[in-house]
């Protein structure tokens, strides 16, 4: 994995993109793939039992700042991944991410330039970036 970088990566999809030319087949592809990106992590739960998600309402006192908010939430996931379930959600991710930079190839959109955006992004507005 020492000659990975994001541009080969991107070359590899493009090459790799035969029966998913179209933007229409790519943009379905991404929804499915989303999809299965889902089902595995419920499936960890609800099959293999390695995490328990605890989805219930998360208190938060009304008289905290912004700042404080994190303190008080959690990602509502118990446990961890078994070798097994990790190995099925990394495959489906990467699957997604096959067809994100499906998507942005064929836009053309440099994957790494968007990352790059974004990550200056998070940087400059921290904890605000997602309101």
């Amino acid at each position: 994995m020492s000659d990975f970088n994001f541009s080969t990566f991107e070359s590899r999809v493009s090459e790799s993109l035969i029966r998913h030319k179209s933007i229409l087949d790519v943009i379905t592809k991404l929804q499915e793939s989303a999809s299965k990106v889902n089902r595995a992590i419920v499936k960890s739960a609800t099959d293999c039992g390695c995490i328990e998600i605890t989805a219930k309402k998360q208190s938060v006192p009304s008289d905290i700042t912004y700042s404080e908010l994190s303190a008080y939430l959690n990602s509502q996931v118990e446990g961890a991944l078994c070798d097994n379930c990790k190995d099925v959600i990394e495959s489906e991710l990467g699957n997604h991410l096959f067809y994100v930079t499906s998507l942005c190839n064929l836009l053309d959109i440099d994957f790494e330039t968007m990352l790059k955006k974004e990550y200056d992004k998070i940087g400059a507005l921290g904890k605000y970036s997602l309101l």
